[in-house]
């Protein structure tokens, strides 16, 4: 292992853990009676002015079947047969940030309680989406207010350490929670039988992401951004390659080295506390899941010279991240208050990593539904284990991470957030699979058909 890991403390803190099994906590995550407010009314007078504006406010998203309160409890919208959601705004100030940014504010005031929700916050999520996106965003003064709340947050190396360690060392108890126990998998799993558990379609993922590297015993693999290790450690047990998997958040490092030497792995797997702009050495495969969103578009060049210089002449790589379909910046929200820093790239933004370093893209493939499927399966987990979360942290972080997850559902079922999976070459790489075969060779046996049971 590699003796940068200074810190054997917590090394040692780290112990084996086996997630809850799915409780069918509810077959639409979405729907949640618990804590989300609690609908109490003031004396503050409600004036015909704050209904203009709140009647204004839903005209903007198209008047969807949504049941608008005010801080009195008085109704702005007519009596509306199985709303999808009731939303009270508790003060005037709520309902005005909302109109001023709807995007930057409104996850503050639902995590706070200054607006208080009752119904299904994903399909709430969806209409939002959806009739904003229908509407427009037009006037000179929106497209001021969405540039101050969307300013971006620098990706520095100084500044990366400072976005992960807000994001992932809020510690590895509370993502035990809610993510899949068979490799502790915080990125979009692969579906291919629509009733797979959710860890049998994160092993599904890692055999398909090692498929489309064709990893053979022997190879040497660069990780870029590993998480808690689960993927370096399934190529090196599976398809018997070499792993150097750098990562820059503490707690994920040594959790990762813990389980490598758990499992006899530590002679395959090196977990390398650094950022990927100092990976050193060659290798025949490149593969980077769920870190370009931390990148910053502005150093998508940076990352294409490391891969340059790291892969060796009939290397290939593996590139798997959010992205959208034009380009444009995170939710202003999720930016600021979960994901610091973070930015899901179009496609024409991702070739700034391969165009200048002259390296091929061979193969996209886009699993938006996979995703939207992953975060259903992880909402229902964190709901079933609010409690626990609440005692971790408190009352608001819990709302916010259930709004978090929820809207992502959302954003990935409307088409607003779409996941890539780019697989490229060195130009003069000659030595390439005539078809998709190799990614699905297992399909259709009956014996091998979930994946977690095939042994490459």
């Amino acid at each position: 292992m590699s003796a940068n890991l200074e810190f054997n403390g917590q090394i040692a803190a780290h112990k084996s853990f086996k997630n809850k099994p799915d409780s069918g906590f509810a077959r639409n995550p979405g729907f949640f009676a618990g804590d989300q407010g609690d609908f109490s009314v003031t004396q503050t007078r409600v004036t015909e002015l704050d209904r203009w504006i709140a009647k204004k406010m839903m005209d903007v998203v198209g008047n969807p079947p949504i049941e608008l309160r005010l801080w009195d409890g008085s109704p702005v919208t007519p009596p509306i047969d199985n709303p999808v959601a009731t939303l009270q705004y508790n003060n005037r100030g709520a309902m005005l940030k909302t109109i001023i940014n709807p995007e930057l504010y409104f996850g503050d005031l639902y995590s706070s309680g200054q607006a208080s929700f009752r119904g299904d916050l994903v399909r709430f999520s969806e209409i939002i989406y959806s009739n904003l996106e229908e509407s427009g965003r037009g006037g000179w003064l929106r497209h001021l207010v969405l540039w101050l709340g969307h300013r971006r947050i620098a990706n520095s190396h100084d500044k990366a350490k400072d976005n992960i360690y807000h994001h992932y060392d809020i510690g590895n108890e509370f993502y035990r929670l809610w993510l899949d126990n068979e490799a502790m998998q915080y990125t979009c799993a692969y579906f291919p039988e629509a009733d797979m558990t959710l860890e049998q379609a994160q092993v599904a993922k890692l055999h398909h992401v090692c498929r489309k590297l064709r990893l053979k015993p022997g190879d040497s693999v660069v990780e870029a951004g590993c998480g808690w290790g689960g993927l370096a450690l399934f190529m090196a047990k599976h398809y018997g390659v070499k792993v150097r998997a750098y990562n820059i958040s503490k707690e994920q490092v040594a959790h990762a080295h813990c389980r490598a030497e758990a499992e006899g792995l530590a002679g395959q797997v090196e977990y390398v506390l650094d950022d990927y702009r100092n990976i050193s050495g060659q290798y025949d495969a490149f593969v980077s899941v769920g870190m370009l969103e931390h990148v910053g578009k502005n150093d998508f060049p940076t990352l294409g010279e490391v891969i340059d210089r790291c892969l060796k002449p009939d290397g290939r790589g593996l590139i798997h991240s959010i992205g959208r379909n034009r380009p444009a910046p995170m939710n202003a929200w999720i930016e600021r208050r979960i994901f610091p820093g973070a930015y899901p790239p179009s496609i024409s933004e991702m070739m700034q990593i391969f165009e200048p370093s002259g390296l091929s893209v061979l193969d996209i493939e886009n699993l938006r539904l996979h995703y939207a499927k992953t975060l259903e399966h992880w909402l229902e987990r964190y709901q079933a284990n609010e409690d626990e979360v609440q005692a971790m942290m408190d009352r608001e972080f819990v709302r916010a991470w259930r709004l978090y997850l929820a809207g992502s559902i959302a954003a990935f079922r409307v088409g607003e957030l779409q996941l890539f999976q780019v697989v490229f070459s060195r130009k003069r790489n000659n030595e390439l699979p005539w078809s998709r075969h190799h990614l699905y060779r297992d399909q259709g046996d009956e014996k091998t058909s979930r994946p977690e049971l095939v042994d490459a």
